[in-house]
C-alpha cells in the first residue's frame, strides 16, 4: 500500500508537468507573425580607424575583444550595429537590434571584397611577370 501523503506529491507532480505541457502547447501552437518589413536605411562598408569607438562598443555589448584586422560593418541609419571580421573570426553584433538579416548580405560582402583582393593579386603579378621580360 503506497503511503497518502507519497500519493498526494505524485498527483501534484503530475499536475504540475500537464500544466507545463499545456502552456508549451499553447506558446507552440500561435502563429508567430513575420518580423515587420522597415524603411531602415542599411550600408556595408569596411571599418576604418574612425570606427574604433563604435567596434569597443559592440565588443563590450558581446563581452569579447574587438576581432583583430579588417571588418565589413553593417550600419543602419548611420549606427553600426554588427561588424564581420574579413580573416574569417566571429561576427560581433548589437544583441538589442535585430540584426540576424544582416548577417547573410555581410558575409556575401567578405566574399566579394576577398574575390576582389584575389584578382588584384593576379593582376599585379601578372604585371610584374610582364614588366619582368621587357
Amino acid at each position: 500500500m503506497m503511503h497518502p501523503q507519497f500519493r498526494i506529491d505524485l498527483l501534484h507532480d503530475h499536475q504540475r508537468q500537464l500544466e507545463l505541457d499545456v502552456r508549451r502547447t499553447y506558446l507552440l501552437s500561435r502563429p508567430t507573425r513575420p518580423a515587420p518589413i522597415t524603411d531602415d536605411g542599411v550600408a556595408l562598408r569596411l571599418c576604418s580607424v574612425h570606427d574604433d569607438a563604435a567596434l569597443e562598443r559592440l565588443a563590450v555589448l558581446e563581452g569579447r575583444a574587438v576581432p583583430s584586422g579588417r571588418l565589413v560593418l553593417a550600419e543602419v541609419n548611420g549606427t553600426i550595429v554588427a561588424a564581420l571580421p574579413l580573416n574569417g573570426g566571429e561576427p560581433l553584433a548589437d544583441p538589442f537590434r535585430p540584426t540576424a538579416h544582416l548577417l547573410p548580405l555581410m558575409r556575401l560582402r567578405a566574399s566579394q571584397l576577398e574575390r576582389a583582393t584575389g584578382t588584384r593579386a593576379r593582376l599585379v603579378g601578372a604585371l610584374s611577370l610582364h614588366r619582368g621580360r621587357a
